[in-house]
């Protein structure tokens, strides 16, 4: 009997050592859901630390986040902890504002401040195609305080009304999208992907910003606005299809941070 109770103990000691040690493939627990968190490179362990908190694509998982060269590989030299959120049947919930994965996002972030010493004033929400909707759902309508929006080829309707709203926002999609479409306005306006947050925000002029690029296979196009009432606007476009650019999620945390934009 005694036997047996050492062994029940020794086992709920490993269980409990498993979820505390949880980092990379091995998920933290939050009730009956999941999330991944990936530590920068060369963490001293202490030092408060940036978050990049990013929603998967459809039928993925957040093991493929962390282990991602365009994300993963962006925030582990950057300083910036990586948490990646499961969804429920590998997908989510964006469509209305009626929906469970917002709070479930609250609960992840209330978790990772319990494992991490995190930065409050800098929490990025990202997200690539249902998690870049995802992402644009969260920021809509979270109470926590976000410091900036990175979407990738997914958002959603631009008459939503949020009652909540990022510091800045960043924005990237391929005009040859076919997957999410590109959203085009009236009269193929190309802005009209970011008219929701231009609105909200007050904004009036666009500025155009030019072109740039990473890698010699694709050039991306961007278009600011910085005369805003409250934050800014920043709209990448390219005539790709739908997929994450190579060194975008890089460039947008170098910006955020005042780092010199690099690659990878």
């Amino acid at each position: 009997m005694i036997y047996r109770l050492l062994c029940l103990l020794l086992l709920t000691a490993t269980q409990a050592a498993a979820v505390d040690r949880c980092h990379g493939d091995t998920a933290c627990q939050v009730g009956d859901r999941s999330y991944h968190v990936l530590e920068p490179d060369g963490w001293d362990g202490e030092t408060p630390l940036p978050v990049l908190l990013h929603f998967h694509g459809w039928a993925r998982q957040g093991t493929v986040v962390v282990n991602h060269e365009r994300i993963a590989g962006a925030t582990k030299l950057r300083g910036v902890l990586l948490v990646a959120p499961n969804g429920l049947g590998k997908s989510w919930d964006f469509w209305t504002s009626d929906t469970r994965d917002v709070p479930f996002a609250d609960r992840v972030l209330e978790d990772v401040a319990k494992r991490y010493p995190i930065d409050p004033e800098r929490i990025y929400v990202s997200g690539y195609s249902f998690g870049g909707a995802m992402a644009w759902r969260y920021v809509c309508q979270s109470g926590n305080d976000t410091a900036a929006l990175l979407a990738v080829a997914g958002l959603i309707r631009q008459t939503e009304d949020c009652p909540q709203a990022p510091r800045e926002v960043r924005h990237v999609h391929g005009l040859s999208d076919t997957v999410m479409d590109f959203p085009f306005g009236p009269g193929g306006d190309t802005t009209y992907p970011v008219a929701l947050w231009r609105q909200k925000f007050g904004c009036e002029t666009a500025t155009p910003r030019g072109d740039w690029s990473v890698v010699p296979i694709l050039t991306l196009s961007r278009v600011e606005w910085t005369d805003c009432a409250q934050g800014q606007v920043s709209l990448d476009t390219h005539p790709g299809g739908h997929f994450i650019p190579h060194g975008w999620i890089g460039r947008q945390l170098d910006e955020l941070l005042g780092r010199t934009p690099t690659y990878p």
